[in-house]
């Protein structure tokens, strides 16, 4: 018998089927990854869901319970899909659907709240107490994990930090704001200012013929490559402005990054630190630390969610 583990992103869906008597860390039988259908994001779900299921039928080890995480604001309660700037959707009942698809027991969560439980019982937050994990990649958002649970808020809205205004007056945001956290420093938003700003060289390329670069080619350009620099040196100030008001806020003893912008590794831990601790000047920062689920946190952490069904 089995579980399956769903991490919908606004880029790409990951998936996991995993055996239903452990506790989302152990042996992962099979894992597959699709592209978000952004035409009909709650279709490709329930299809990619779907399919892991018959996977699952396939090996002889059927599904018993499903665990199936959703960016943006999210219901957990009522399994809602509140709403998602960058998938386009308001009140989705995902509960509702995808059990009625599977037949069987679902769990809904937030894709970061999740990440940061599986942090909290596997990886970098296992022995930290109280902390946040804050996730960078397509968006921004955090999760503050209490007494090694999560915090969602009264109404779910809890970790938007990728919509705190940082620079009052600045880019427009999907949200419908100006100077939004996520506008300056997400994976997406590095690549796109980045675009905007230079003659990219010879390499990928949109179907469009608009050059592209990746955030982590930023990253890597950043030192030898002024408009690179300059792009990724206001994602480091604004994602160090947005952690000090976290950390005056809720005093983390630990700050995790994950998504896929935590990659970057030293290139993000070390000036990351620096700025924050520029930014704290009557108080110690609490350390960073980057995931050790990598961008596997919230697949693991859907496996707990269902898991806990049984």
């Amino acid at each position: 018998m089995t579980v399956i583990a769903l991490d919908v992103g606004g880029t790409s869906m990951k998936a996991a089927l995993v055996p239903a008597a452990g506790d989302g860390g152990g042996e992962v039988l099979l894992s597959e990854s699709w592209p978000t259908d952004r035409t009909d994001p709650v279709g490709g779900i329930l299809d990619f869901a779907a399919h892991m299921a018959a996977r699952a039928t396939a090996l002889g080890r059927p599904a018993r319970a499903a665990g199936i995480v959703v960016p943006g604001i999210v219901d957990e309660a009522t399994g809602t899909a509140v709403h998602s700037a960058n998938l386009g959707w308001r009140d989705v009942p995902i509960l509702h659907l995808a059990a009625e698809r599977l037949g069987l027991p679902v769990a809904v969560g937030h894709d970061v709240r999740t990440g940061g439980l599986a942090e909290a019982v596997l990886g970098a937050g296992r022995d930290a107490g109280d902390f946040v994990f804050m996730a960078i990649g397509t968006g921004i958002a955090a999760a503050l994990i209490v007494n090694g649970g999560t915090y969602p808020g009264v109404s779910g809205w809890s970790g938007e930090v990728g919509h705190i205004v940082v620079r009052p007056g600045g880019e427009d945001c999907a949200c419908g704001n100006q100077g939004c956290l996520e506008t300056y420093a997400s994976a997406a938003s590095i690549s796109r200012r980045y675009t905007a700003r230079a003659a990219v060289p010879a390499g990928a390329a949109s179907p469009n013929g608009t050059p592209v670069a990746r955030a982590e080619d930023v990253i890597a350009r950043a030192g030898t490559d002024e408009a690179a620099a300059q792009v990724w040196s206001e994602a480091l100030d604004c994602l160090a402005d947005s952690l000090a008001a976290t950390t005056l806020l809720l005093d983390p003893g630990l700050l995790v990054l994950g998504g896929g912008l935590a990659q970057a590794g030293p290139a993000l831990l070390g000036p990351l630190e620096s700025r924050l601790a520029d930014r704290l000047k009557f108080r110690p920062a609490p350390p960073l630390a980057a995931t050790k689920l990598g961008d596997q946190a919230a697949v693991h952490g859907a496996a707990l969610l269902a898991a806990r069904l049984l």
